[in-house]
């Protein structure tokens, strides 16, 4: 299963990432959203009896991708 924690999504940004998520409070926001979606679609990849449906899946990770997009823009604008 693949990794999808920030910095191992952007790791030439990891300080500026470490950075702004201690001094900016837009960027922490838009972080922990991001890190709870991913945690929540791991939980579901990793059980063993599937607690959610697939349409539920395929959303939560496309809000991923969407948050992850968000945080791209913002890193390329600070």
């Amino acid at each position: 299963m693949e990794s999808h924690i920030l910095i191992n999504e952007f790791p030439d940004q990891a300080q500026k990432i470490a950075d702004l998520k201690v001094n900016d409070a837009e960027f922490l926001k838009m972080y922990v959203n991001y890190e709870e979606v991913n945690a929540l679609i791991q939980h579901y990849e990793e059980g063993e009896v599937n607690h959610t449906t697939d349409e539920h899946l395929t959303e939560l990770r496309r809000k991923r991708v969407h948050l992850k997009d968000e945080i791209y823009s913002y890193l390329q604008k600070n």
